[in-house]
């Protein structure tokens, strides 16, 4: 199972969660703040924008959260004052990993990051030594019970997706950045309601892992994605079948 898929799976299970202890709505005010920020506070002319707003509200995020958010994202209200920064490192195994996050401290990012990379034995890496690894992606989540996997491959296809894989769980869709409103129209419009659906970085190639480090990369991962600065965590890491149920029976 490649390390988007894992990973993927992990963040739906964990989203409940997440969502009760307030640390996905932190990052969804975050999105919405910088996404304004940068692109204006009109959702129909701030792709960024929209798509943040649209995640917010698949997730129940209240409308007057989204409209603080915007407005601190414009100026119209006080709030902190975030940058991106983006982090490239290497894992147990030699894996590659990306770490983007919003702050407004940089030097205490850097600092909790190196600390959690170097006591699994990782190291950070130079700029564009990870990052050229990645393209950007939508990856849309669908229930294996929405529709037969032939007609969902017909959907997918005829709308400009790039392809369509079981993940075990569901049906994972594929597509170019320029696709992936036109296939999430045309499944609701098919009556489908994904589980998921994001702007990601999906890896051009995998590393595979196995044994102790599998666990330690799972660790890692994990732990990047508690920091409180964190937005998104992406790895090109392979874990077989085998290694995963280990893993998970630990």
């Amino acid at each position: 199972m490649s390390g988007h898929s894992k990973w993927a799976t992990i963040k739906r299970s964990k989203g409940k969660a997440d969502a009760a202890r307030g640390k996905l709505f932190s990052r969804l005010i975050r999105e919405i703040t910088i996404a304004a920020k940068h692109g204006g506070g009109d959702p129909n002319a701030n792709p960024r924008l929209r798509a943040a707003i649209n995640t917010a509200r698949g997730n129940n995020m209240p409308n007057k959260n989204i409209d603080n958010a915007v407005a601190k994202g414009t100026g119209q209200l006080e709030g902190v004052s975030y940058e991106e920064a983006t982090f490239e490192a290497y894992g147990p195994g030699g894996v590659g990993i990306l770490i983007e996050c919003m702050t407004d401290n940089r030097n205490r990012t850097v600092s909790e990051i190196r600390h959690v990379i170097t006591r699994t034995g990782g190291n950070l890496g130079a700029a564009n030594s990870v990052s050229r690894m990645f393209h950007m992606k939508g990856i849309i989540t669908v229930p294996k019970t929405a529709l037969d996997e032939d007609n969902l491959m017909e959907l997918v296809l005829n709308n400009g997706g790039d392809d369509m894989k079981d993940d075990g769980t569901a049906f994972e869709i594929t597509t170019p950045p320029d696709a992936f409103e036109t296939i999430k129209t045309a499944l609701e419009k098919a009556g489908i309601k994904p589980l998921s659906a994001e702007m990601t970085k999906v890896p051009e190639s995998t590393v595979k892992v196995e044994g102790d480090n599998a666990g330690k990369v799972l660790r890692l991962i994990e732990a990047l994605d508690d920091l409180d600065d964190t937005q998104n965590v992406y790895s090109n890491f392979e874990i077989s079948d085998d290694d995963l149920k280990k893993l998970e029976n630990q």
